[in-house]
This record gives structure tokens, sequence and C-alpha cells, in this order.
């Protein structure tokens, strides 16, 4: 069996059931979703720090003229002055949404990956003004991440495509779903799919630090299936995390999933967003170079390499500028670890170094915050090492297509003549 003997249904419209995670910040750019779009499959785009994307894609000054309204408070612990503008964020949000889907050109579909987690100092209305700003767009689908997502409905029942667009959820638990769905059928408006993230995913996971091990994601997409059927509930279920090949990918739509999310493989490929200097760290992973760990201030455990620049910050934060992660009270764990370092340096030592916590906002920003999946280590099987020493970069559709028609586990690598 391949996966393209199987069809993902929304609603009317029927997709080859293969979706490109949305891997923020800019990893899975417009042109990583649109090929997804193109093949008939449906691709992600994220709007971590959607200001500061639009700014370097459109050379706008969002960051540059929040940074300077607050100049007055970079020096001060206390960010509670700082908020983001609501006119620009949602300016920023249609643009990046629009130029995204004016570009289709097949029969698939864009989505939007919106992590309630960017609290952005103000999280209601910020949340608030991403999500319709992206239903302005035009966006196809609103995929809900990084949090329980209990009040999000709320916050858009009264925008006239809340029953237009898809919307979908992302868990990592039957019990974190059951408790948004109470809010979801008493609103009369349940998710269009279900998005099943287990412990082998990038990024920020949904388990606990010290257990995420102790979880399978075949066990928790078999639970979510069964107990939709026990509520008569017809929606598409969606796995992530650790669906390496086709063939992973069929087990899961034999065993009743939809679709499959996949994100890893498409981190080295020619339109993903990582600087080719990343893309070459990640292709020459070992296993042992992944590390899960606490030092986003989300309060998230997340995976990443243990070479990535951001576990080395000792920088000033830059909340006037970015601030994506400030809660309500205008706090964040990194601005309170930074400012006990600097009280704790002695004198003579040039370089501070914070423990515990980092600033993902400049990280991720800079690409210095090397998120990845369990299976990074094996992104050398999927293409060719040339004669300088270094990868070749696959086409998105390479992988795509390779995830489409392959069968039993076998990964075909791009063509190296292309090069």
């Amino acid at each position: 069996m391949k996966v393209d003997n199987f069809r993902l249904q929304l609603g009317k419209k029927e997709y080859v059931p293969i979706v490109i995670g949305g891997m923020g910040v800019n990893i899975s750019t417009s042109e990583l979703a649109l090929e997804a779009e193109r093949l008939g499959g449906i691709g992600h785009i994220s709007d971590a720090e959607v200001c500061y994307v639009c700014d370097q894609l459109f050379s706008t000054a969002y960051t540059t003229r929040k940074r300077k309204k607050y100049s007055y408070n970079a020096g001060n612990r206390n960010k509670s002055d700082v908020y983001f503008d609501l006119g620009d964020l949602a300016e920023a949000q249609k643009m990046y949404i629009e130029h995204t889907i004016s570009r289709k050109s097949g029969n698939g579909a864009i989505f939007l990956n919106c992590m309630e987690k960017l609290t952005m100092r103000d999280a209601g209305e910020t949340l608030r003004t991403r999500l319709s700003a992206a239903m302005d767009g035009g966006i196809d689908g609103l995929t809900l991440a990084a949090g329980l997502n209990l009040r999000t409905l709320d916050l858009i029942k009264d925008h006239p495509r809340f029953h237009d667009v898809k919307i979908g959820i992302i868990i990592s638990s039957l019990r974190a779903l059951q408790i948004f769905l109470k809010r979801a059928i008493r609103m009369e408006r349940i998710p269009d799919y279900i998005v099943v993230e287990g412990p082998l995913a990038g990024g920020h996971l949904g388990f606990g630090p010290e257990d995420w091990q102790t979880y399978d994601l075949f066990t928790i997409v078999t639970e979510v299936i069964s107990f939709l059927k026990s509520e008569n509930l017809d929606i598409p279920v969606i796995p992530a995390g650790g669906i390496f090949t086709g063939s992973d990918a069929v087990r899961y739509l034999e065993s009743g999933a939809s679709a499959v999310q996949v994100a890893t493989r498409f981190t080295i490929t020619k339109e993903s967003g990582l600087p080719s200097n990343v893309k070459q760290n990640y292709l020459n992973t070992e296993q042992n170079d992944i590390v899960v760990n606490t030092v986003s201030p989300t309060g998230y455990p997340m995976r990443m390499l243990k070479s990535s620049p951001v576990l080395n910050y000792g920088i000033k934060p830059n909340c006037e500028g970015f601030g994506y992660l400030l809660d309500n009270k205008g706090k964040c764990g990194y601005i309170d670890a930074y400012y006990e370092a600097l009280e704790a340096r002695k004198e003579g030592e040039h370089h501070l170094k914070v423990s515990d916590q980092t600033c993902l906002c400049t990280g991720m920003a800079k690409y210095d915050c090397w998120t990845c999946g369990d299976t990074t280590w094996r992104l050398k099987e999927t293409t060719n090492k040339l004669q300088d020493g270094t990868w070749q970069f696959p086409n998105a559709e390479d992988i795509f297509r390779d995830y489409q028609f392959s069968e039993n586990h076998r990964i075909e690598k791009p063509p190296i003549d292309r090069e």
C-alpha cells in the first residue's frame, strides 16, 4: 500500500493525505506551503513573529517602529509598558496571508499554524487579531496550536468566516481533546480536523520533560479514534511526529487516520526558510546530538540540537522590538534569568551566560534555535553527499512525492545530476 491509495476528506474537498507542518519562524515558508498545495496536499505557514517576518519579506518596519516607540524602556526589567500595535499586527498578518494565498496554483490548501502560547503581552486581543486577520486574508484553515485553546473559538465566533474556514486543533492526549471538545460542542463548532502530535515531534512538546519517552504516538492516535467513534463524531485525525517514511504514514492511514502531518524531512528542502549552513548542520546530526530541554520561556519542553547557538545566549532581552512571549503582566522567564545572571556576574567576566532559560524571540528570528524532530539524525538517509563534502538539498516535491508513492520504507533520494 501507498499513501496515494488514500485521500483526506475535509468538507466537500478531497486532498492527498499529506500535511506539511507549520514550522516557525518562517521555516515553513510560503514557498514550501505552496508546493504542498500545488501537489494536492495541505501546506502550513506559521504566524510566529509575523511582524518580523513581514519586515524581512516586504521591507516593512513593524519591528523597528515598535522598538523605537518603547526605546525608553529597553534597560528596564519591567516590561509592563510594552504592547503590540493591534493595527500593525492585523496589517502584517493579512499581508502575509494574502501574499501566500494569492499564489495558489493547485487543488490543495494553505493552513495557518497559530500558537496560543505567543501571548504577546495581551494574549486575548493579539490572538483574536491574528486569527481574524488571517481569515480576512483568505486563509483556508486555522490550526490551533501550543495550548488547550479553551477560549480561542470565543474570540472569533462573530467573524463572518467562523463556520466557513476550516478549524483544527493540535493535541497530544485524549484528555486535552476532551477538554477542548466540551467548549466546541457547546458553541456548535466542532473542529474540522484533529492533529495528534506525539512525543517525537520537533520544537515544543505537549508532554512532561521527564516522561515524554513513556508516550507513543500510535497509542494516542488509537485512543483518539476510538473515543471519536464512541461519541459518533466524524472528525479526521491526523497523526504527527516521527513519521519518516511513506510506509510509516500508511500504518496510520490503515489504522483509521485520515492523513499524516510531516515536517522534519522538509527542513532541508530548498524551499525551507532555514539558512543553508543550518540545513547542513541538520544533515550532519547524529542521534546523540539531539536533546529535549526546558530552556523555553513558554514552560514547554523543547527538542533541539545541542549545538544550537541559542543555548549559549547571554543577550539583552529585546522585548521592545519583539516581546512575543511576554505574558499579560509583561513578564517572561528569560528576562528574570538574564537580570539575575547580570547581577551575579563577577567583576572582569565579559561573557554573560544565562542558564536554564533562553531568549526564544531573538533566537528564532536569527535561526539560532535549531529545533528539530527526533528523526533529524536520519535526514542523511534522504539525500546525497556531494563531492565537496556538503549535502544536496532536495526540492519539496522530491520529499512530498516520496511520502506519497514509496513502499516498504524505501526512501527515494533526489537525482544528483540535477545539481
